[in-house]
């Protein structure tokens, strides 16, 4: 009686998703600080759990770097919702760039990782631009409804300018910089 049925699969224990969900907050921070070369013995510390249960979610370094990668895309996403309802429509599209740039500050030691774990893995890219663009796409269209900016600009030249604000991100004070970018950028769409 209390065993699942053959074909079907258990919820995850409540448990399980919070040290998942631990694992990932404490994975973004660790590797945002010290790079792909940080331990993941680190990671399970600042999460506050086992080695065991690391490995338990994810099985290899990789897996982890693509799960951290895959949550902050998702959380972007979720970021372009609740912008497109709550903001005005050109505040709404800065704060989602904004945030975009915080995305990318955290990801500065786990690019050469992201990039070997990636390789090959067209769905991974496929994954994240397909994200990326419908976030982009839909607060665009937004503004430019409300006559607010420019008709003629893409969700793909949003994306490459803020890839280009985010250039040298191991130089000193570049997020400084691409955030003040971010916002001249935005300024320049007004109509």
């Amino acid at each position: 009686m209390g065993q699942p049925e053959a074909g079907t699969s258990r919820k995850p224990r409540a448990d399980s998703l919070r040290n998942r969900a631990r694992l990932l907050a404490a994975a973004k921070e660790v590797f945002g600080e010290g790079g792909s070369g940080a331990s993941l013995e680190e990671v399970a510390r600042v999460a506050g759990v086992g080695i065991g249960t690391l490995y338990r979610h994810f099985s290899t370094r990789d897996a982890l770097f693509e799960a951290v990668y895959r949550h902050e895309i998702d959380q972007l996403h979720d970021r372009s919702l609740t912008l497109s309802d709550e903001a005005d429509p050109v505040e709404a599209l800065r704060l989602w760039l904004r945030d975009g740039i915080a995305v990318i500050a955290t990801k500065k030691g786990m690019l050469a990782t992201l990039a070997l774990a990636a390789d090959g893995r067209q769905d991974l890219y496929a994954y994240s631009s397909d994200r990326m663009n419908a976030s982009a796409s839909a607060l665009l269209e937004r503004a430019a409804a409300a006559g607010a900016i420019r008709e003629d600009i893409t969700s793909e030249d949003l994306l490459r300018a803020m890839i280009g604000m985010c250039h040298n991100p191991d130089r000193a004070g570049w997020r400084t910089s691409a955030l003040r970018l971010a916002d001249v950028f935005v300024d320049g769409l007004r109509r």
